[in-house]
């Protein structure tokens, strides 16, 4: 079995265990049991949206995957209870330490850009959305985007209807280091973004809604090569609804934020096979 070559699945997994190792403990808590590690809950959690499962099923198929098992130091199977309870344990700011880490490999160049888009919620149960008066039935997600490697560099998700002007500001805030240049649709049009922008060295390119001819000349001059990479964003989400499902299976809406980012954190590490040469299948 070692003379077989490695699967991408199991390159995968061995790039997960590694961004794993680095963003968190070994394990939760010195009460912990030591019988699975904080860090094989990461990678069988990620392994589950990878593989768009259920924690049965995945369970399930651990079973029959040696290399798999190996690769993660697993001498025993985990009951699909227990990966629930980890996934209820690990908060939203160990994810995104993950995803920060996860971009550790990518040779990011700052040009970046921002743009929202819907994850279905139809998993969700009814009952609960009556009962917390939700009508709305998508998740809003925006994701700023490094459009030279398609990389998520963050992600913001809200059930409300909030307008982007918004939301961009804090996706500025927690990114301006890693932004040189911001680029987005007449969506993002705002003054008071602009500004936040340029008071962080960040160079905005958005276009501007045209109530007059100043802001038809306006955008006329923007930079076409630069602005058009804008069009990335709406790459990866289309790639990250492809392959890991246009939909949360969670019911509670914290669960779905932390799926959310789940999704970029393993699209994130497919970036980064790609990229290396390990793998040629995300785009």
């Amino acid at each position: 079995m070692d003379s077989l070559p490695k699967s991408r699945l199991l390159r995968f997994v061995e790039r997960a265990m590694v961004v794993a190792r680095r963003a968190v403990a070994r394990f939760s808590t010195r009460y912990s049991r030591k019988r699975f590690t904080l860090r094989q809950h990461v990678v069988l959690l990620c392994l589950k949206v990878k593989k768009t499962t259920t924690y049965r099923d995945l369970v399930d198929e651990l079973i029959e995957m040696p290399r798999i098992r190996d690769a993660l130091d697993l001498d025993s199977i985990p009951a699909p209870s227990t990966l629930c309870k980890a996934f209820d344990r690990l908060e939203m700011a160990v994810w995104r330490v993950l995803l920060n880490v996860s971009l550790s490999n990518l040779p990011l160049n700052g040009v970046t850009g921002i743009d929202a888009s819907g994850f279905e919620r139809a998993h969700a149960s009814s009952h609960y959305t009556k009962r917390t008066n939700l009508t709305i039935q998508q998740l809003k997600t925006t994701l700023l985007v490094d459009t030279a490697t398609n990389a998520v560099l963050d992600i913001h998700v809200t059930t409300t209807r909030k307008h982007d002007t918004q939301i961009a500001p804090q996706v500025v805030k927690r990114n301006a280091q890693s932004i040189s240049i911001l680029t987005g649709d007449k969506g993002y049009d705002d003054q008071k973004l602009r500004r936040l922008a340029r008071d962080h060295n960040i160079r905005p390119l958005i276009k501007h809604r045209e109530f007059t001819t100043l802001h038809k000349a306006w955008n006329a001059r923007l930079d076409s090569d630069l602005y058009h990479r804008r069009n990335m964003n709406e790459t990866v989400n289309a790639v990250i609804k492809q392959k890991f499902g246009a939909f949360v299976r969670s019911r509670r809406w914290w669960k779905q934020f932390r799926e959310l980012v789940i999704k970029c954190v393993v699209y994130n590490l497919e970036r980064s096979l790609a990229i290396s040469g390990e793998e040629s299948e995300c785009p």
